[in-house]
């Protein structure tokens, strides 16, 4: 994660919490002028809800609504871009993307597909299934075959959802 995230995260995970969510992972995203942070949200594990259903029904539009205002608010305060950059929140959805090592953990036996940030075995790109994690590396076995790969190595990860 670079430092530009890591500030993001410190700053923004307090806000999301105090709203009765938990911050599943961001993403600050430059291509030319365009900025983009997307901040993914979760339910928090221990929220309080009057009605069930809402809280078994995870993440809705008010809270992505709510987090939006509240995080808004703080970054025009704090002013960590200092670019024009666009502020998205959203629950991770099925097809959720893979930011921690827990993350990998408690998706043991869920297909991905992961890229990587440069080449590990002559490949970039990996779609199989979550076996494990040791220590710093996610265990894929792809078919047959069992990579190891180091967490850091890790650009991108997201579960590819089975119907």
């Amino acid at each position: 994660m670079s430092s530009v995230q890591n500030k993001l995260t410190a700053l923004i995970e307090p806000v999301v919490e105090s709203l009765g969510c938990q911050l599943w992972g961001l993403e600050y995203l430059v291509q030319g002028r365009q900025a983009t942070l997307r901040i993914y949200i979760e339910k928090a594990a221990d929220s309080e809800s009057s009605d069930d259903t809402k809280k078994e029904s995870g993440v809705g539009l008010h809270d992505c609504e709510k987090v939006s205002r509240q995080v808004s608010s703080v970054l025009d305060v704090e002013d960590p871009i200092s670019s024009h950059y666009t502020l998205e929140v959203s629950s991770p959805g099925m097809d959720r993307p893979l930011f921690l090592l827990a993350h990998y953990h408690s998706s043991v036996g869920e297909k991905v597909s992961i890229k990587l940030s440069r080449k590990f075995d002559d490949r970039k790109n990996f779609i199989g299934v979550i076996a494990g994690v040791e220590d710093d590396e996610v265990i894929l076995r792809v078919e047959e075959e069992e990579y190891v790969l180091p967490i850091e190595l890790i650009d991108k990860a997201n579960i590819i959802p089975i119907f």
